[in-house]
C-alpha cells in the first residue's frame, strides 16, 4: 500500500463548501432553505425558449473558445446601454462557464506564485481557494458593519493602504457585495484606483449582482472609473440577473492585453462553454429595460418581506444596498459562534442560513461569528414560511 497522501497539498485544506453542507442539512431536516443563493424560480420563458430553439437548430457543438460572437456582441451592447462602457466584442470579451470559472481564469492569467492578492472580507469562498491554487498570498481587509459614523458597510482606508504594496499583483473588488450587500461608491472606487495605480495593481471586479441594486445606491462599473479603466477585468454572469444559475454562463470584459491573459488560462480550464445556452444568453442580454427594472422591483419587495420577518423574529438586520442577501446580528442568543447558531437554526427551527465566518481569513474570522446570512431570492411563500418558523422559535432563544 502506498503511504503517499491522496489529496494534493493545494486542496488538502479545503473541505465540502459551506453551501453544499448546509443545503444537504436543510434537505435532511426539511428546513426552509435560505442558505445557498440560488432562486427557487426560473428566469423568463423567452430565454428558455431561445435555448430550446438553439438546441433544435443544431447549435450543439463547441463554441469558439472566446465565446459565441453574437453573445460577445450582446455583452458589449449591454455594457454600452447600462454603463456607457465602450467594449470591443472581438478583443475585450471572453465567455466562461460561469463567474466562478472566470474568477479562476483571471487569477491564473494575472497572478504568479509568491504574488499577493488583496480582497475584502467577508469574501466569496472561491477567492481564497483560487489564490491558494496559484501559490499566491492573500491579504484580507475587513468590511465593517454600519455604525454611528457610517451609514453603510465600510472599510478602514489605512488598513487598505497597509495591505497594498510592491508585492501586490491583484485587488479583488466585489460590488454589489456578497454577503454584506455593500455597493461601493465612486469615491471609494477612485480611492482604490489611485492606490492600484501607485503600485501597478490589476483589479478583478466581480459584478455578478450588477442588476440587483436598491436605491438610493447605484452600481458603478469599476472599469468606467478613469483611474481603473486600463487595469480592470470585469466579471459577471447570467445566473443572478436572469435566475438561471444552473446554466453557468459567465464572462469577462477587459482591455485587450488583460483579456488575452485571461483567455490563455480559460482555454485550458474549460476551453468553451455550452453553445445553446450562449445563444439564449444573447437574447437575455438584449431584453428591454423594463425587464431589468422589473427585476429590481421584484427583489425590492422580497428584501422588504424578509427584513420584516427577521425583525419580527427579534433579529437586528442590516438592509443590503445590493445583492439578494441579508446579514443578521445573532449576538445574545447564547451560541459559541455563527456555525453553532446556524446548525441549531436548521435542525431545531427549520430554517437554513449560512454562517459567514467561513468567508473570512483566519486573522479576522471572529468578525463573522456574530452574524448569519439569509438569502431572499425565494418565492413569497418560502420567505413567509421561514419568517413564521423564525418568529415561533427564535425569540425563546434570546438571552
Amino acid at each position: 500500500m502506498s503511504s503517499r497522501p491522496v489529496l494534493s497539498q493545494r486542496v488538502s485544506r479545503f473541505g465540502t463548501t459551506v453551501f453544499s453542507e448546509f443545503s444537504a442539512l436543510a434537505l435532511k431536516h426539511q428546513a426552509v432553505n435560505l442558505g445557498q443563493g440560488f432562486p427557487d424560480f426560473d428566469g423568463p420563458d423567452a430565454i428558455k425558449e431561445a435555448a430550446w430553439k438553439a438546441i433544435q437548430g443544431g447549435v450543439n457543438q463547441y463554441a469558439p473558445g472566446v465565446g459565441a460572437r453574437d453573445l460577445r456582441v450582446a455583452i458589449a451592447e449591454h455594457s454600452q446601454r447600462f454603463y456607457g462602457h465602450a467594449v470591443d466584442p472581438d478583443t475585450m470579451v471572453s465567455v466562461t462557464s460561469g463567474a466562478t470559472e472566470a474568477i479562476l481564469d483571471v487569477i491564473l492569467g494575472l497572478v504568479d506564485p509568491g504574488d499577493e492578492v488583496v480582497a475584502f472580507e467577508p469574501f466569496y469562498d472561491s477567492y481564497d481557494a483560487n489564490i491558494a491554487f496559484v501559490g499566491a498570498t492573500p491579504r484580507y481587509v475587513p468590511l465593517r458593519p454600519p455604525d454611528a459614523a457610517h451609514a453603510t458597510w465600510w472599510f478602514d482606508r489605512d488598513e487598505v493602504k497597509a495591505a497594498i504594496g510592491p508585492r501586490t499583483r491583484l485587488l479583488i473588488l466585489n460590488s454589489p457585495h456578497n454577503p454584506t450587500g455593500k455597493v461601493f461608491t465612486r469615491e471609494e472606487l477612485e480611492f482604490l484606483g489611485n492606490l492600484c495605480a501607485e503600485f501597478d495593481v490589476k483589479v478583478l471586479a466581480d459584478e455578478v449582482y450588477e442588476h440587483i441594486v436598491f436605491g438610493p445606491a447605484r452600481h458603478i462599473r469599476a472599469a468606467t472609473v478613469p483611474v481603473l479603466a486600463d487595469r480592470t477585468v470585469t466579471v459577471s454572469s447570467a445566473g443572478k440577473s436572469f435566475s438561471l444559475t444552473g446554466w453557468k454562463i459567465g464572462w469577462i470584459i477587459a482591455p485587450p492585453p488583460l483579456r488575452d491573459a485571461v483567455q490563455r488560462a480559460h482555454q485550458f480550464v474549460t476551453f468553451a462553454t455550452a453553445s445553446p445556452f450562449q445563444a439564449a444568453m444573447a437574447v437575455a442580454m438584449r431584453l428591454p429595460d423594463s425587464y431589468f427594472q422589473g427585476l429590481t422591483a421584484l427583489y425590492t419587495e422580497k428584501r422588504e418581506r424578509l427584513l420584516t420577518g427577521l425583525r419580527a423574529a427579534g433579529l437586528k438586520v442590516y438592509s443590503p444596498e445590493g445583492s439578494y442577501f441579508i446579514l443578521a446580528d445573532i449576538a445574545g442568543y447564547g451560541f459559541a459562534d455563527d456555525v453553532a447558531f446556524c446548525r441549531h437554526l436548521v435542525t431545531e427551527v427549520g430554517v437554513a442560513a449560512i454562517p459567514p465566518s467561513v468567508f473570512y481569513g483566519p486573522e479576522h474570522r471572529h468578525l463573522g461569528q456574530g452574524f448569519a446570512r439569509f438569502a431572499f431570492c425565494k418565492t413569497e411563500g418560502v420567505l413567509d414560511e421561514a419568517s413564521r418558523r423564525l418568529g415561533a422559535k427564535l425569540p425563546a432563544l434570546k438571552r
